[in-house]
């Protein structure tokens, strides 16, 4: 396991161990060019407790929320769709055998 840097954290400016903080989140459109995470030069270094509050002010962004919201809405009709489809191709499938067996039994 990597020991983490001990230097002066970016937010707090004590000397404590560091770590990235790195987002975690999409967008949808053009948020990302207006996120305060997104449009950072360099991602900071920031001791435990400033990881925690970038962190949870991070979870609690009302427009990444909505993007999330909005994708999870996406992905659940597309998932809805290809159900649908498969459905229609099983569908289709099962009348295709069906008319090539009555027609092997009319011959």
């Amino acid at each position: 396991m990597t020991q983490p840097i001990e230097a002066r954290c970016d937010h707090c400016k004590q000397t404590r161990p560091l770590f990235l903080y790195e987002p975690e989140h999409g967008h949808l459109g053009v948020g990302m060019f207006t996120c305060r995470w997104c449009m950072r030069d360099k991602q900071p270094l920031l001791c435990v407790r400033c990881w925690g509050a970038e962190k949870q002010l991070e979870d609690n962004d009302p427009s990444i929320n909505e993007d999330a919201e909005t994708m999870a809405k996406i992905c659940a009709t597309n998932a809805r769709i290809i159900a649908r489809e498969e459905a229609d191709k099983a569908i289709c499938e099962g009348i295709a055998a069906a008319t090539q067996q009555a027609e092997g039994s009319a011959s």
